[in-house]
């Protein structure tokens, strides 16, 4: 599972950043709200642990950002505010879940998990982009209504760019999608992902965008 964490208190992100990679998370750590709302702009996580009291911009502005831009993120609330108050203003905001300070780090984990098979079971059962359809829980695409045999790494890597049609994703972007962090890959792994992509259902899918990265779009 790919983590952006939002917390400013540099012991505290440390440990958390420490215990999740070791519990098994890639996990991207950020100090303040505004390099928050610029990580969720410029790549797709899989989860938000957001604190409340970031500087630069608060987690409860960023929360309003998130759901203002329609995007579908679970959010999981770590503060140490624990009046009954601020947990109903995030979770009216659009929360997922509020796990007050401090925590112990096992049920956070716990938490995570259990906020993951939630949003599972919620997921858009298929995504369309024009005469490409793919459905994610029963892992199966079709072009034209005629299926498509893809490699586990391939049905990933059109999932992720099914996911934000016309957003560039750059390689690393990807590769933290379809890789675990111990996971070892070679340098051109995305580029034969996209070949073998562009191979089975047509080269006009996938734009190349130079120096900078992949996106999906609409063949004619």
């Amino acid at each position: 599972m790919n983590v952006l964490l939002a917390e400013d208190d540099t012991m505290l992100g440390a440990s958390m950043e420490r215990g999740l990679r070791m519990a098994g998370f890639s996990v991207a750590w950020v100090k303040d709200g505004l390099r928050a709302q610029a990580a969720l702009q410029a790549q797709t996580y899989d989860l938000l642990l957001l604190d409340i009291g970031l500087p630069g911009q608060d987690g409860l502005q960023l929360l309003h950002w998130l759901r203002a831009e329609h995007l579908s993120l679970p959010v999981l609330v770590v503060s140490a505010r624990d009046a009954v108050g601020d947990r109903v203003a995030g979770l009216n905001l659009g929360a997922d879940d509020y796990l007050t300070k401090p925590f112990d780090l096992d049920e956070l984990v716990a938490r995570m998990h259990a906020l993951a098979r939630r949003v599972a079971g919620r997921a858009p059962s298929e995504l369309q982009l024009g005469r490409l359809v793919i459905r994610p829980m029963r892992r199966e695409t079709l072009l034209d209504n005629q299926p498509v045999a893809l490699a586990t790494r391939e049905f990933d890597l059109l999932h992720a760019l099914m996911e934000r049609p016309g957003h560039v994703f750059s390689r690393e972007q990807l590769e933290n999608r379809l890789y675990g962090e111990h996971e070892e890959l070679s340098s051109n792994a995305i580029e034969v992902h996209v070949h073998h992509l562009r191979r089975k259902l047509g080269s006009a899918w996938i734009r190349n965008v130079r120096g900078v990265g992949y996106k999906l779009v609409e063949a004619g």
